[in-house]
């Protein structure tokens, strides 16, 4: 499983405590929020059902869903702008910076800061994109089928690829199946624990003790940023230093 998605099991093993619980929240509620502006019902939205479906995921209560998807009914609604940033962090490792703004030039300068303060550059647009392949994703737990029917089961949806491991079934097509794909799975699975276009490393870069306890400090400080919706970057990082960086 490569860099961020390692990370990210490793944070959620921790806990989350309540601030950082909050903040999810409330970056989900963006997301809803500007779904929803092309329409308030998810049966006839699909950009809006996928955004209601990963916040229900994360246990986002439906009264903070449904306030989220009538902020975007109002006059007074804020305009987020869907903004990608990349650049490079320590020992190299590319990284894709997925933000919703209000405000590109406060946003710009709060990453722009990130990468500098934990040995990171922010490029330019494009400098890193291409070691990257723009993906459709879909996640379920392993508890949900067996390795074989899951297999299976993302080969009859039309899927390109299905990574299993002790915690979790990873899919992957290409975006514009991602739709079809998503729904056939969540008719014969029930609904996935994540589902979503994802930026997926064509080759992970291997990084050592120190470069990934940096490495994952420029993460952190990026997804505290509350415009930030997503980070990617193409890094390994052996499990036992993982063990040792999260103890």
């Amino acid at each position: 499983m490569a860099g961020h998605s390692k990370f990210k099991n490793i944070m959620h093993r921790k806990g989350r405590q309540d601030a950082k619980r909050a903040k999810v929240f409330a970056k989900l509620g963006r997301e809803v929020t500007v779904a929803a502006r092309n329409g308030p019902d998810p049966n006839f939205n699909a950009a809006l059902r996928l955004a209601v479906a990963n916040a229900k995921a994360l246990n986002m209560p439906n009264d903070v869903i449904n306030r989220a998807i009538q902020k975007a009914q109002g006059s007074d609604a804020e305009n987020y702008e869907e903004i990608r940033y990349e650049g490079y962090g320590p020992g190299g490792v590319a990284v894709i910076v997925e933000a919703l703004s209000d405000n590109r030039n406060r946003t710009a300068s709060e990453v722009r800061t990130a990468f500098s303060k934990n040995g990171g550059n922010l490029g330019e647009t494009g400098s890193v994109a291409f070691m990257f392949d723009r993906v459709g994703q879909i996640t379920y737990p392993a508890a949900v089928a067996g390795a074989e029917a899951m297999f299976e089961g993302a080969l009859e949806a039309g899927a390109e690829d299905v990574e299993s491991d002790d915690e979790n079934h990873t899919i992957t097509c290409q975006p514009d199946d991602f739709a079809a794909v998503r729904d056939a799975l969540e008719e014969r699975f029930g609904e996935p624990e994540e589902a979503r276009l994802a930026w997926k490393p064509q080759n992970s870069i291997s990084v050592d003790e120190g470069t990934a306890q940096t490495l994952l400090k420029l993460i952190d400080a990026l997804e505290d940023n509350d415009d930030v919706q997503r980070v990617a970057a193409n890094f390994e990082v052996d499990d036992e230093i993982m063990e040792r960086l999260s103890a």
